[in-house]
């Protein structure tokens, strides 16, 4: 089995960092086929993922995404390649909220 650890540090706060959140349990589920669930609480929210070979959560907080998975033997084979693309799917997502607003 492989680990994935993904830690992505933000300044959206919570509510915001929530929208984001259910925007890629949206796009892993349709993308990766991967079964999510929701968790909302009041300091951080959980995202429970998994299909055959993986599983795992996306923690979100006010000031952090953390991801933490498992993937089975075959998967595991490809680990660099699906820590790739799941970095590049939170950098996106993470990558309007951090830019500086233009003033007008």
């Amino acid at each position: 089995m492989a680990d994935l650890h993904i830690l992505r540090e933000h300044q959206l706060g919570l509510p915001k960092a929530r929208i984001l959140a259910l925007r890629w349990a949206e796009q892993a589920e349709t993308e990766f086929g991967l079964q999510c669930t929701y968790a909302e609480g009041q300091q951080e929210d959980e995202v429970g993922f998994s299909r055959s070979g993986v599983a795992g959560t996306l923690v979100v907080s006010h000031d952090r995404f953390e991801l933490n998975a498992k993937l089975g033997f075959l998967l595991g084979t490809f680990k660099d390649r699906i820590e790739r693309e799941i970095v590049s799917n939170l950098d996106a997502l993470l990558a309007p909220a951090a830019a500086p607003k233009k003033k007008r």
